[in-house]
């Protein structure tokens, strides 16, 4: 099992200077003659986020000593990306909140929500054409279509209790680590390295994206909505079959499969407690978290090959503080 770092005041400060340019870029290109568009985007920006998709790429940057600007310009093309299908999400799974504020279909509407969305992709393609450079495009307009995929089979997946744990990991890896993979690919290719190093660079983050998710789904059952800046059974009320109902299902008595199926055909949080004590009972949460586990340990041996620097450690630090996270 991977044991919790040490915390530290600000993990990220290596790449703050870095951050701070990115920050730059994104309210830069952000701007829009559209007055909605500026608002809604204020919003986003201003509500916060980890940012982590960027400063992954920023890191890993560090990391393969990169050292052109191209690396602010991306990492906010890898944030614009991540917005959109935030802003897609929330629309389509209904939510009001998001990082413990409104979200923004929310406030300002759907259609808004949606239409701004596709103003961060159509942008996001823009910058990355100007980037010049026809393996990150195709890295991340790859990632872009697989995402897409992901979010439909997800869709596909919904109120579905015959969903298993590689139906489920798909979904994870085709919506979510698709960008953390394409984050730290990117910047493989910006140091020129072999095929293998790109493979490999890609494995870290398409693993750690994994161990992220995987963490989201233990914490939708694990969590408090404070902690978490959502509400707790989120999932569970959307009738998404995430890897805690799928292990009650596979390991539980007679009487918590059905509840467990009924939970996820029907949708809703009126059994919740009941659920949560069978997904208590059943060890789903131990073994949600054990598989989160092997996916950081796995992505901290992808890197293994790296020279020691101060950025590798850190892109070690957020493997093992993936799974020791509890908001």
């Amino acid at each position: 099992m991977l044991t919790a770092p040490t915390p530290s005041q600000n993990p990220l400060a290596i790449i703050a200077d870095d951050m701070r340019r990115v920050d730059h870029v994104i309210r830069d290109r952000l701007a829009s003659q559209v007055v909605l568009i500026n608002q809604i985007s204020e919003y986003i920006i201003s509500a916060g986020g980890k940012r982590l998709r960027p400063a992954l790429l920023l890191l890993a940057a560090g990391a393969l000593d990169v050292r052109t600007a191209h690396r602010h310009e991306l990492a906010a093309v890898i944030e614009f990306i991540h917005t959109a299908t935030l802003l897609h999400d929330d629309v389509v799974d209904e939510s009001d909140l998001r990082r413990g504020k409104k979200t923004a279909n929310a406030l300002f509407g759907n259609a808004a929500s949606v239409l701004v969305g596709d103003f961060l992709y159509s942008r996001a393609f823009q910058m990355m054409v100007g980037v010049d450079n026809m393996r990150i495009m195709q890295i991340l307009s790859n990632a872009t279509n697989v995402i897409a995929e992901g979010e439909v089979l997800q869709l596909l997946n919904m109120h579905d209790p015959d969903v298993d744990e590689i139906r489920y990991l798909q979904v994870i890896r085709y919506k979510t680590a698709k960008l953390f993979e394409a984050a730290t690919q990117i910047a493989a290719v910006l140091a020129g390295t072999d095929t293998a190093t790109e493979a490999a660079m890609a494995e870290f983050g398409g693993r750690l994206g994994t161990a992220f998710q995987l963490m989201d789904d233990w914490l939708d059952y694990a969590g408090s909505s404070d902690a978490m800046g959502k509400n707790a059974g989120d999932d569970l009320r959307e009738g998404k079959p995430t890897l805690p109902l799928i292990h009650v299902i596979r390991h539980g008595t007679s009487e918590q499969q059905a509840m467990a199926k009924a939970a996820i055909e029907h949708g809703g949080t009126e059994n919740f407690q009941a659920i949560l004590d069978a997904v208590m009972h059943t060890g789903a949460l131990d073994y949600t978290l054990r598989r989160a586990e092997q996916e950081a340990a796995a992505a901290a041996a992808a890197i293994s090959f790296l020279p020691s620097s101060p950025y590798k450690e850190t892109l070690l630090e957020l493997c093992s503080s993936s799974t020791a996270r509890r908001s």
